[in-house]
């Protein structure tokens, strides 16, 4: 797919150099969309301005009001109808996704299923039922219901950008609100004018969704906004923990989904070769660009050397080139800024007393996967989150020891265990300071169906996704009827 050329999706002279604002509309600037693998131009978006997040979140107010009265179907029946857009397209999402983001076609097409999935989920939430009929004195009838909170800003990132942003996007609209999304400016097009088409030609109304690509000003201008109710954040911590700032400061609802530290504990009667599978996933999928990559492999001491051995003659193995081009298993990191981050991490971990078992450099955005044996509880890869393909290995004795080592983090996102006796794997899962447990996989895991949240640095105790969504994006209202009016005695 050459993206210059036109499509019936993503048309080029529909979105370039513009924002959605339910028509296509200029910007107050541009920025290049830029290929990470080869540096080439793709084309230009449109960039928001605080005046503009302020214009649409007022029109996106207004427009709230008619869309959440409705008729349950009428609001179901567009996100079905997005879904087979979705799915008739995929193809040239998919291509955008690789081209845009640096996925391979896997995770690209993985990425594209999982929203799929996300619309469908979203469709069936209007016709659930919005609360419950409370116990109450005689004659009154006593109700507790589910309201929409308004419009929702939505901020996303550039890693996971398509599935991040609609897994918020398409359960808002569906239970009534409307959505200002912010889609990092890096992957404006695939994590954001993918889902402003989707929606744009299934038929939802003028103003209900906009999506302005920003930098950090027109982010925090949506953290501040009257007329937004709600923030969801996804990002870095140190990001997340601004935009957590600002939303309380201005008492909005906020959900945060943030980095983590993940822990892959392989347990001494694990097979080593499906250890070394799980984790050459979960650390290496999408360059490590995940939050929930496993950014940690514990490994009991006895089997310690032969799974090194094993993972690092996995690695050899991998290909790394430009996915656009080429069946490969890795391809660029998003940027030059990341690309230095990995290899300062790599460099000081090294000074500190890790051992570079294989890779460590890279070519251009192409970073080389790479295993640091010997790690300690005090290197600076043992406890920074990396977002690169880089296996941080360490040995451990006995399962306390898993469980501190695990433990020891401000994060708590995801972990997993690998072992032949599922028995001790949930005991030792039991001990684990986690929004995400996987026995017998690796760290890496999304069904859409589920709750995705995480402890501490990785989250403010929120979730999205599943049985979630109703608590995330709707606020409790308590209705009384009475059927004529109480006499008080003054």
């Amino acid at each position: 797919m050459n993206p210059n050329q036109s499509s019936a999706l993503l048309d080029r002279d529909v979105w370039h150099a513009r924002i959605f604002t339910g028509s296509w509309r200029s910007g107050i600037s541009e920025s290049d969309v830029v290929e990470p693998a080869t540096g080439r131009c793709l084309g230009r978006i449109g960039m928001a301005d605080a005046l503009l997040v302020a214009e649409s979140s007022a029109a996106a107010h207004q427009a709230q009001l008619q869309w959440a009265s409705l008729p349950y179907d009428d609001r179901a029946a567009v996100l079905r109808t997005a879904a087979r857009l979705g799915e008739s397209h995929s193809d040239e999402i998919v291509d955008w996704v690789i081209r845009e983001s640096g996925s391979t076609r896997a995770k690209a097409s993985f990425e594209a299923s999982l929203t799929i999935k996300a619309l469908h989920e979203a469709a069936s939430l209007p016709s659930r039922s919005a609360g419950e009929v409370l116990p109450s004195v005689p004659g009154r009838l006593s109700l507790a219901r589910r309201r929409p909170l308004g419009v929702v800003g939505v901020i996303s990132p550039f890693n996971v950008p398509l599935y991040l942003a609609v897994r918020a996007v398409a359960p808002a609209l569906a239970l009534g609100n409307a959505v200002v999304l912010k889609p990092d400016p890096r992957t404006a097009v695939c994590g954001g004018f993918v889902i402003a088409r989707l929606f744009e030609l299934a038929g939802l109304p003028a103003g209900v969704l906009h999506v302005l690509p920003g930098d950090g000003g027109a982010g925090a201008a949506l953290t501040s906004d009257p007329h937004v109710s709600m923030i969801q954040f996804t990002g870095s911590t140190a990001a997340g923990r601004k935009v957590g700032e600002a939303a309380g400061r201005h008492l909005k609802k906020v959900s945060l989904e943030l980095g983590g530290k993940n822990s892959l504990i392989v347990l001494d009667d694990a097979d080593i070769d499906l250890a070394v599978a799980n984790t050459a996933w979960g650390v290496y999928l999408h360059q490590g660009q995940i939050c929930m990559a496993t950014g940690r492999v514990l490994v009991q001491r006895r089997i310690y050397d032969r799974f090194v051995d094993k993972l690092v003659a996995k690695a050899a193995t991998l290909k790394v080139g430009d996915p656009a081009a080429d069946d490969v298993a890795l391809g660029p990191l998003i940027n030059a800024v990341q690309r230095d981050h990995v290899a300062k991490v790599v460099a000081d971990a090294q000074r500190a007393g890790a051992k570079l078992e294989i890779g460590g450099g890279c070519r251009d955005l192409f970073f080389e996967p790479t295993v640091l044996s010997g790690v300690t509880h005090d290197n600076p890869a043992f406890n920074e989150e990396i977002f690169g393909p880089v296996a941080v290995v360490v040995p451990f004795d006995s399962d306390d020891d898993a469980v501190r080592l695990a433990n020891c983090t401000e994060y708590g996102l995801a972990m997993a265990i690998v072992t032949a006796d599922v028995g001790r794997g949930l005991r030792i899962g039991e001990r684990l300071r986690t929004g995400l447990l996987h026995i017998n996989d690796q760290t890496v895991n999304d069904e859409v169906i589920n709750p995705f949240g995480g402890f501490g640095a990785s989250g403010n105790g929120s979730s999205i996704g599943g049985p979630a969504n109703w608590e995330e994006f709707t606020q409790w209202q308590w209705l009384t009827v009475k059927a004529d009016a109480t006499v008080y005695p003054f």
